[in-house]
């Protein structure tokens, strides 16, 4: 047997949320509603649709842009940025990897939270960096024990604003003196994969040019999630030209494909499609709130696109399987806490309907 580095057996495959088409066929059903990935219930802007469109009828045999650079002048004029500070990946996931692949060596720690994004783990693992998994409060960020966890072998700090999956949110006033308090030889790795769906004032919604005042912080951005583009697979790090030069010479040639550069831009120039998510995100939360408070469930208030809720005395697999079976996907969590995606009107509904009838046969 041929075996890999040591720290690969520490990491378990990253499982991702069941497709659509694979539940209709397994259950014999005409109807799934998938609520289990945090994409983007109303779909992919018109315009970027027909882009592609005309983009395919010239061919896809020449390889893209490997430097990107026409997507990183516009989300440089965008967000008042130089197309230096700007490094496109293969998604967000692809950034989170070469970050870890690029700073972090066996020996080094790295600080994560409990109830976070499991890949923040799987990446530091691979590249065989201890973990040190701080507890939540309230099932937000305690980064004042995080603060105290900083050691000399602590390397990096992931940190997901807001959270995913409990979808809570730290205020500007939480994370700059956080950040002020973490010695300038640590990496920062900021994910705002949700910021567009913030209500709340208190957040930093400056947060993509935190490198501006903190070198040591890089923000990680997806056009995943608002802009409807997962399927594509394009996201980017802002930081410092010199830290984008180290993950440039990590990062794999042609990571962002051609249809991915020209969907990114003009996704992010289509205000009307990205207020209207904002909308029917917004509505939809209130909806769930309800819905929850009236099957007295406990569950999280979010400022991402998902809510955290929880089933007390029966194990979040139960309740997925139960409602698998009726044609809604969500995503198991630990114990009876589940991650539920904020869909359309009609999605919400059908999901408030199949989760008052499993309930009542699991109960």
């Amino acid at each position: 047997m041929i075996k890999p580095r040591e720290p690969i057996f520490n990491v378990t495959p990253y499982v991702p949320g069941k497709p659509s088409e694979q539940v209709k066929k397994e259950f014999n059903l005409d109807k799934v509603v998938k609520l289990a990935s945090n994409e983007n219930p109303i779909g992919t802007s018109q315009k970027v649709i027909d882009a592609l469109i005309e983009y395919i009828k010239t061919g896809v045999n020449i390889y893209p842009d490997g430097s990107s650079i026409e997507i990183r002048k516009q989300i440089a004029e965008h967000f008042d940025l130089k197309p230096e500070n700007i490094l496109m990946s293969n998604g967000a996931d692809d950034a989170l990897g070469v970050i870890a692949q690029t700073f972090l060596e066996e020996g080094d720690e790295v600080l994560i939270s409990e109830y976070s994004f499991a890949r923040y783990g799987d990446n530091s693992k691979i590249m065989g960096a201890t973990i040190r998994e701080i507890p939540m409060k309230d099932f937000r960020f305690n980064l004042e024990a995080m603060k105290e966890a900083i050691n000399e072998k602590t390397k990096l700090i992931w940190i997901c604003n807001p959270n995913n999956p409990t979808g809570t949110m730290l205020t500007e006033n939480e994370v700059i003196p956080f950040i002020e308090s973490v010695p300038e030889n640590i990496l920062i790795v900021y994910d705002a994969a949700y910021g567009e769906y913030v209500t709340s004032d208190k957040y930093p919604k400056d947060s993509i040019h935190f490198f501006q005042r903190y070198p040591n912080v890089l923000t990680v951005k997806t056009f995943s999630k608002i802009y409807g583009l997962a399927g594509l697979r394009v996201g980017y790090v802002v930081s410092t030209p010199e830290i984008n030069d180290f993950l440039n010479r990590t990062r794999q040639p042609f990571n962002c494909n051609a249809l991915s550069q020209l969907a990114a831009g003009v996704a992010l120039e289509d205000e009307d499609f990205i207020k209207k998510v904002y909308e029917v995100n917004k509505e939809g939360k209130e909806y769930l709130y309800g819905l929850f408070a009236e099957l007295n469930l406990p569950y999280v208030e979010s400022e991402a696109n998902h809510i955290f809720f929880e089933t007390p005395g029966i194990p979040s697999q139960d309740l997925f399987h139960a409602l698998e079976k009726e044609g809604v996907i969500v995503r198991p969590q630990k114990n009876s806490y589940t991650r539920l995606t904020i869909g359309t009107t009609e999605e919400n509904k059908f999901f408030a309907e199949k989760l008052k009838k499993v309930l009542g046969e699991l109960k």
